[in-house]
């Protein structure tokens, strides 16, 4: 038996176990020793019985005596009681609830260490279905920090904890992937001693040791890649005559200024000198620009497509939907008139849009005048990186809202001639998982907002309150303005009870008949959505129910109320994102959150939401509650599921990406690192999948 053998030859189980580890995504035996637990129950203190609390979980050592099954009138409920007697001659009751196997199972009179609740019931001491195990050298389910494993319908951590201590020495087989002189200057464990400790920890020193070094190895990996990715990046620009400098014209740049109608805030001034640095190289720019709903990045954006433009080329900004993208198109087009007024440039700007709706005559006489070097300033959808779109010469590619970003995306861009690239997104990421997410691009942040913006106000709705909500929205929509109504799913769902979008569209079509009540989700076709996208913003629709499809960015000033149905099956992140649909105008905004759910823990992360209106706060706060996975966007990114990596860590995320710089110092294409090349080759193949 070896780390690949499939578990139905490693385990002795039934089938319906090994379907419901296949369902885990648990193949082999490397997978199951790689399954690490989520927690740890503290049941190294042991106590008397009678020492405890009524309703206490304690540990104690002892022995059984007499077990035997007690009939009940019940028929269907079989009791199995024994008595237990601790160490110090105490005595109580042990009772199990439909477990008659233990009678023959359950060691009588011999030591163990016992675990239960304990109950004061009737005047004597009970046991209620402790967990029972023989005194012996490595404890599993007892008398330690014991694993509690993420589950399964089927598969439970006492399983888990039985099947996976006998497979344990094959860690033995699992090599050091990190080269020598990290693990000698981090002071890690050896992988296969860090593998055994995290599922059956020695103590909690070791166990700390133990998640560091197998969280370091997951770090190094990412940080390893993006290292990999932006070396490959500027590989990518060939170094001859043709190079795609841009010296920065602070006389240029103070011009541009002196055309917007608001002075740039100093987070603005400070993302806009970083991208016009690095436009100064002669390798591609490939910077990740981070900016709140509102904080001005289109402002950033305009001074860098200029600077492309001011030197011959062409500059492009593509965006994920043809309502962005006109959007865009009419933003820019205004910035351009005032930049014109003040003759910043030698000739006018020939500005185009080039989307999928176009007609074919005009779509081809666009890429005919983009062929021709006629246009300066592209605006369109993924289609501007298409293979029959030719540029005459692109200086500079904006992507807005374009979280992945890979190998094969690269590549296109690069036979377009290697353009500097800026991305922009509304998604708040915290710093440490942007350095993750995506490391191989350099970081800009706009954290301040612009004067004079009106906060949001959001306040959490139970359902007894929401009649009240809606005669509130009737006089809105009376004065003119509009509403949003997020809704978690698009269909009924026996399983959640949630609203789904088509439900709450009729819903709402009953109770607003003097409104135009609009359905937007995902199962509609693109022209579908983009025209109700444009009736939503041309005022003919007061209400749209949609899907979380509703675009970042889409900008309509006279939506002022936000709607989200379900509020507690979204993430933090993701809630700010729709509340960022609203506000867009000079009128008071306002964010309803509607949730039915009365635990704790939601009105915990809800609250937050009311507290705050800053989306990196809100982000940090979402890393903490749900993990990277799901801060919304990161998915996009192709980030793998982090078992034990901190990313709340900025200090450790720094050190580890410069010990990956080193290493790819020493070794530029890892051939002094054998092991360690084929890991990062299997996790950057996983990432573009």
């Amino acid at each position: 038996m070896d780390l690949n053998t499939p578990l139905e030859s490693a385990l002795s189980t039934k089938k319906e176990y090994i379907l419901a580890l296949k369902e885990m995504g648990l193949y082999k035996v490397r997978d199951i020793l790689l399954y690490f637990p989520r927690g740890y129950e503290d049941l190294s203190q042991f106590k008397k019985v009678w020492e405890a609390k009524d309703g206490e979980i304690i540990t104690t050592k002892g022995f059984l005596h007499g077990i035997k099954v007690v009939p009940t009138k019940n028929r269907r409920m079989k009791l199995v009681k024994a008595m237990f007697y601790d160490d110090s001659g105490s005595e109580c009751e042990a009772v199990w609830f439909n477990q008659p196997h233990l009678v023959r199972t359950l060691e009588m009179d011999k030591e163990m260490i016992v675990s239960g609740k304990v109950q004061f019931s009737y005047g004597k001491y009970v046991l209620q279905s402790p967990t029972v195990e023989t005194i012996k050298e490595v404890q599993i389910h007892a008398g330690g920090l014991v694993p509690i494993y993420p589950q399964h319908e089927v598969i439970t951590s006492k399983w888990l904890r039985e099947k996976i201590n006998p497979l344990l020495y094959l860690t033995k087989e699992f090599e050091d992937i990190l080269p020598e002189e990290i693990i000698k200057e981090e002071g890690l464990m050896p992988k296969k001693e860090a593998i055994r400790e995290v599922h059956f920890p020695s103590n909690p020193k070791k166990l700390k040791k133990a998640q560091d070094t197998l969280g370091y190895e997951e770090l190094f990996l990412l940080q390893l890649n993006a290292v990999k990715a932006k070396e490959e990046w500027k590989d990518s620009r060939p170094t001859d005559s043709s190079s795609i400098k841009m010296p920065m014209d602070p006389e240029f740049v103070t011009a541009f200024f002196s055309t917007l109608p608001f002075t740039p805030t100093g987070a603005q001034k400070v993302t806009i000198y970083e991208i016009l640095k690095d436009m100064e190289r002669s390798f591609p720019m490939l910077r990740l620009l981070e900016g709140d709903v509102g904080s001005g990045k289109t402002v950033v954006a305009m001074m860098a497509l200029l600077q492309a433009v001011k030197y011959g080329y062409q500059a492009a900004i593509m965006a994920p939907t043809e309502v962005l993208a006109r959007q865009h198109l009419v933003s820019i087009s205004k910035f351009v008139e005032e930049i014109e007024k003040k003759k910043m440039l030698d000739s006018p700007l020939n500005i185009q849009l080039l989307i999928g709706s176009l007609k074919a005559k005009e779509k081809n006489a666009v890429k005919g005048a983009i062929k021709d070097g006629q246009v300066n300033i592209i605006i369109g959808t993924h289609a501007l990186i298409q293979e029959d779109v030719e540029f005459d010469n692109l200086g500079l590619l904006v992507i807005d809202e374009q979280h992945r970003f890979g190998v094969k995306q690269r590549e296109v861009i690069v036979k377009q001639g290697s353009p500097h690239v800026l991305h922009m997104t509304a998604t708040p990421i915290p710093r440490t998982l942007a350095l993750v997410a995506y490391g191989d691009q350099d970081l800009s942040v706009i954290n301040e907002m612009p004067k004079g913006r009106l906060p949001i106000t959001t306040k959490i709705v139970p359902p007894e309150h929401r009649e009240s909500v809606y005669k509130y929205i009737t006089g809105k929509i009376d004065a003119g303005q509009q509403v949003y109504v997020i809704c978690p799913l698009i269909d009924e769902s026996d399983v959640l009870e949630v609203k789904s979008v088509t439900a709450e569209h009729k819903s709402l079509q009953e109770r607003f008949s003097q409104f135009n009540v609009g359905l937007l989700h995902g199962k509609l076709k693109s022209e579908e959505k983009d025209s109700i996208m444009q009736q939503f913003k041309r005022g003919d629709i007061n209400i749209l129910v949609s899907t979380s499809v509703i675009e970042v960015g889409v900008d309509v000033p006279n939506a002022t109320i936000m709607l989200i149905e379900g509020a507690e099956r979204f993430g933090l992140s993701q809630l700010h994102q729709f509340r960022g649909r609203v506000g867009r105008g000079n009128v008071q905004s306002y964010c309803f959150l509607y949730t039915n759910s009365s635990s704790d823990l939601t009105y915990q992360r809800l609250n937050a939401m009311v507290d705050h209106t800053d989306g990196f706060k809100l982000a940090e706060i979402d890393l903490q509650l749900r993990g990277p996975g799901e801060v919304y966007g990161v998915r996009q990114s192709g980030l793998p599921d982090l078992k034990l990596a901190n990313l709340l860590d900025g200090i450790l995320l720094d050190r580890v990406r410069k010990a990956a710089e080193k290493i790819v110092e020493k070794s530029k294409d890892l051939t002094d690192y054998p092991l360690l090349k084929s890991a990062w080759l299997a996790l950057r193949n996983g990432m573009e999948e």
